[in-house]
Formats: structure tokens, sequence, C-alpha cells
């Protein structure tokens, strides 16, 4: 078993890293304009991104059960292994949810989400604005419990370069951006 990872495995990484952030930033962005052709614009957008990320997501997700992960360092304690597993399959499944919920809640709320303005996706419930604003809350909630868990992973990520000295941020990065 290797100790890095493959080349699409990192691609797809920071690939999905990128587009989490700028997506998370529209969002933010976005929710506090008035409503006007720009905050429209913005939404579809953000919608695109949503779809495209929960696309590369599930590209991610094949390709991680097909090539397993480098095996951690052998100095790290039990319990913080099964962290990092934990944090990793709970990254995964907020990759899945946070674009559903997104999607259902457009559905909810009348607006029919249209893949770069081209491809129409079925709205997955009725109409129901009750229904939608309460996705709304699920939505923001998911999103925030990512920024938090990216947190962590960014965190443990630096600890192991910094602090502990080992590979596991490295066997991440490109390989010209390795030091």
């Amino acid at each position: 078993m290797t100790s890095r990872y493959t080349p699409t495995a990192i691609a797809l990484h920071w690939l999905i890293a990128l587009g989490i952030a700028g997506s998370f930033a529209l969002g933010l962005y976005m929710h506090e304009l008035p409503l006007s052709p720009t905050k429209l614009k913005l939404y579809s957008w953000h919608k695109w991104a949503g779809v495209t990320l929960f696309v590369l997501a599930l590209l991610r997700l094949g390709w991680r059960i097909t090539h397993p992960a480098p095996p951690l360092p052998a100095h790290m304690p039990a319990a913080l292994r099964k962290a990092s597993h934990v944090t990793h399959w709970l990254l995964y499944a907020l990759m899945f949810a946070i674009p559903l919920s997104g999607w259902l809640m457009s559905s909810a709320l009348g607006f029919q989400t249209v893949w770069f303005g081209v491809l129409p996706l079925p709205d997955l419930v009725p109409k129901d604005k009750a229904l939608g604003d309460a996705l709304r809350a699920v939505h923001e909630v998911l999103n925030f419990t990512l920024l938090a868990l990216v947190g962590v992973h960014t965190a443990a990520a630096l600890k192991h370069h910094f602090i502990d000295r080992d590979t596991v941020l490295t066997r991440m990065l490109p390989r010209g951006a390795r030091s």
C-alpha cells in the first residue's frame, strides 16, 4: 500500500475544497442581498456549484472506495485514528447532505434547479413554503457544521505537519507543493 494519495484523489480533494469554500462564501454573501436580478443570478450560480460539488463528491467517493487511503502513521493512538475516520466519513456525508438539502429547499420554495442554465433537474418535493423554510434552516446548520469540521480537519493536518512532523499533510499535497 502506498504512503500517498493518488493524483486523482488529490485533485478531487483540492477541487472540492476550493468549490466548497467558494460556494460557502457566495452563500453568505448572497443571503443578505436584497431581491434583485443580481441576487437571482448569484443563487443560480450557487445552485450550479452545489450540483457540481455533488457530482464531484460522487466521483470522489467512488474513487475512495476503489482506492483505499494510505495508512495513518503507526504512532497515532487508536482513539485519534478512530476520530480521523469518523471525521472523514462525516465530511463525505455533508458533501452529499448539503447539496441535497439545497435542492430540496429550492424545490419546496418553488424554484427549479437548472444546472448551468441548461439541464433542468426534477423537483424533489412539491412546493411547500413551510417545508422550504425548514429546509433552509437545515441547509444552514449543515453548512456551519461542515465549516466546523473543515476547521477540525485543517487543524489536525497542520498539527501533524508542524508538531508531529509526519507525512499526513504532505501525502495530500500535489507533488510540486511538498517541501
